[in-house]
């Protein structure tokens, strides 16, 4: 978001109505009246069971699967909220904002803490990233959530995008990778 990439010493935290969600390969409506439309693909885990003020070290009992995400986000909104000091619910909890892949048990991968995933729309890589370069790491988010939010099974987390943010448009076709394996596909109407 345009920041020097110091870690700021908390994450920054909103919610999502389920309405949000957009599963099962599904297309996404562009909102007509949000204006730019911008994608941000992420590392989603689903938590697993009830916890309240999570130890950081007890957190990865806490969660059983990952997936790729996308946090879209209606970019002017949110600046003008940034600059309002307004909450970013409306620019990011609009229905069908947060697209979500197929779930991998977390058994399944090598290492949490070096995952790699990317983004392809039209079949070019426009995001990158990975796990160890997250500014909070898995553990981290989970522990800092539970202080305020009983995190409860099934709820889902969006750990935060790498650079490289951008646009989509009508007729794209987007693509979550985690490492090589395909977990997300969908396209924009």
């Amino acid at each position: 978001m345009g920041h020097a990439l110091s870690k700021p010493k908390e994450p920054v935290i909103f919610l999502m109505p389920d309405t949000a969600l957009l599963k099962d390969h599904k297309p996404f409506f562009i909102p007509d009246d949000l204006g730019r439309i911008e994608y941000e693909a992420e590392v989603v885990v689903r938590i697993c069971r009830l916890g309240k003020t999570i130890p950081e070290r007890f957190a990865h009992r806490y969660y059983d699967s990952v997936t790729v995400g996308i946090d879209f986000t209606a970019r002017e909104r949110q600046q003008q909220a940034r600059a309002e000091g307004k909450p970013w619910d409306l620019c990011k909890g609009f229905d069908g904002a947060a697209p979500i892949g197929e779930w991998i048990p977390k058994e399944q991968l090598r290492d949490l803490g070096h995952l790699p995933f990317h983004l392809d729309i039209n079949g070019t890589t426009v995001q990158e990233g990975c796990t160890a370069d997250m500014l909070f790491n898995i553990d981290e988010i989970i522990a800092y959530i539970s202080r305020f939010w009983t995190l409860r099974t099934g709820d889902l987390l969006f750990t935060g995008c790498p650079a490289a943010c951008g646009a989509v448009h009508e007729n794209d076709h987007l693509e979550g990778f985690i490492g090589e394996r395909k977990v997300l596909e969908f396209n924009c109407k």
